[in-house]
């Protein structure tokens, strides 16, 4: 599995989505649409975006680690 981090390339807003997807071995278009459906549903979604987008680092960031 690949390791989470946004891509520089294929990114529409932050990158969330195009990570996940590569995490999963999807496309970067079928996140986006379960991101929109799950839009519909009650939740913290837009947060929960968010929040990724700060926890996960750029690609060109998450080769140095603090290990």
């Amino acid at each position: 599995m690949n390791r989470l981090a946004r891509p520089t390339d294929g990114r529409m807003i932050g990158g969330v989505c195009a990570a996940l997807a590569r995490r999963f071995g999807t496309s970067a278009t079928t996140m986006r649409v379960i991101f929109l459906v799950s839009c519909l549903l009650p939740g913290p979604q837009f947060l929960l975006y968010i929040a990724l987008w700060i926890l996960f680092p750029a690609e060109g960031k998450a080769t140095r680690t603090a290990w």
